[in-house]
Formats: structure tokens, sequence, C-alpha cells
């Protein structure tokens, strides 16, 4: 059985390290094609070289899903005592899952029309304004800096498409899963300490909150007057990439605080 789960514990981590590597790499390399001279006879060559990123970028990003699927499980299982295993025997169950998947896929379209991934523009025809034929599709091969790098867009209405930067992507995928992460969490950690109190609603409504890092600019531009809502706005989209990066931390953090409170609530229930 200890065999069984080492192999386990060396598959899941082995898909996860996998996935990340793979995606690196792929940066990397398709940096150094791109930023080669492209002529008219290579641009082709270049588009289908684009398609295969996505496909390879795809493919890590089921890895590393499955891998950390595989880890949650396997710690889970144990049946220890652990902060680590406290929050994954927490996510584990119908309600958790239900919340975690509901979280990912809203917060995912809110994190995509808040980094422009998803375009809305009411008041632009792409049609007209882009001379672009809707619907369509197409990735742009070049060039830029690793990881921004092929582009993918796409035309889906006259005022809906895509815009899509890897670097950009993976972040929305990494963020919106420990952002699903934590609030399935919290959800959970507040009905298992609803009795003991434990957890308290001021740490559950904190760590809610901590999980929506896009949602600060929106929280605080309620108390900011119509006369400035303009200029905050500017100030809180050149500053929204800063608030994600420090909130990717917190993020990975906060799960394990809100275990040990769990733990606490549980073994000293007064």
């Amino acid at each position: 059985m200890k065999t069984q789960t080492a192999k386990g514990g060396q598959n899941d981590k082995k898909l996860i390290i996998l996935g990340f590597v793979s995606i690196a790499i792929l940066f990397l390399i398709y940096s150094r094609f791109e930023s080669q001279d492209i002529t008219p006879d290579a641009v082709q060559s270049i588009e289908r070289l684009g398609m295969g990123f996505y496909v390879l970028f795809t493919i890590s990003i089921g890895m590393i899903g499955i891998g950390l699927r595989k880890f949650q499980k396997r710690i889970a299982a144990t049946g220890n005592t652990t902060v680590l295993s406290m929050i994954c025997s927490n996510t584990l169950d119908s309600r958790a899952k239900k919340t975690f998947v509901v979280t990912f896929i809203v917060y995912g379209i809110f994190f995509s029309m808040t980094s422009g991934i998803l375009v809305y523009q009411p008041e632009v025809v792409f049609s007209y304004h882009y001379g672009a034929d809707v619907p369509s599709a197409h990735i742009t091969p070049c060039c830029g800096a690793p990881g921004y790098m092929p582009k993918f867009v796409a035309y889906l209405t006259e005022h809906v498409g895509l815009n899509v930067i890897p670097i950009n992507l993976l972040l929305q995928i990494v963020v919106s899963y420990l952002v699903a992460l934590n609030t399935a969490l919290a959800v959970n950690a507040i009905a298992v300490t609803k009795k003991t109190g434990g957890l308290g609603s001021i740490g559950a409504t904190t760590g809610l909150f901590i999980a929506c890092p896009t949602c600060v600019g929106s929280f605080l531009s309620l108390f900011i007057g119509a006369t400035s809502a303009v200029a905050f706005t500017i100030a809180i989209t050149e500053l929204q990439t800063l608030f994600i990066a420090i909130s990717i931390p917190i993020l990975i953090l906060t799960p394990f605080l809100i275990s040990r409170r769990i733990i606490k609530s549980q073994t000293n229930p007064n």
C-alpha cells in the first residue's frame, strides 16, 4: 500500500512539474522561432507553429490539472490532520466541488473581461472599424516577448471578440483556480465552524474578499465620487497587474490559514 501511495505521489508530482516545465519551454522555443526574419513564404509555417503552440499549451495545462486532482485525492485519502490534508479533504465533497466549478467559471469570465481576453465593444463594429470578417479567427504569430506570442484573435460577433495572449491566459487559469479553491474552502469552513464559531465571520469574509483580487477595484470604486470615477478607473487598470501579482502568494497562503483555524476549532471547540 505504501509503495502504491509513493508511486502515486511521484506520478502526480511529475505531471504537475512536467506541465509547468513544458509551458516554460514552449514560451522560450516559440520566442526563438518568431524572432527570426519573417518572409511572406514563412508566414504560413509560423502560423502552423502557432497552432501547434496552443495545442501543446492546452495539453500542458491538462497535465497540471490532472496532476493537481490526483495530488488532492491522494493527500485527502491519508486521513491525516495536517493543514494540507485538511485543505484537500475539505474541497472534495459535492458542495465544495459545485462551489469550485461555479466560481472557476464565473470568476474566469470576469477575469477575462477585466484583463482584455474577452473583448466587448458596443460602440465599435468590428467589420467596419477593423475590416474583420465576422465570425472569424486567426493567430498573430509575431512578434513579442516570451509568453506574449502567439496571439489568438477571434471575432465572435460585431461587438464581442477574443484577444488571447498566452501569459495572460496562463495567469487567468492559475488565479481562477486559486480563487475557486479559496472560495470552496471558505464556504466549507463556514459550514464546519458555524456551531463553534472557530473561524469567525470576519475571517471568513476576509478570505472570500482576498479570493477575488480583481474585485478590489470594483469594490473601492463604490466609495469614489462620480467626478473622480474616470481617473480612478485608469489608475486601477494600471495597477491591476500589480494587484494580481501580489494576490497569488496570498491566494496560496490563505487556504493554509483557514485550514489551521478549522483544525483549531475542531480540537478546541470551546
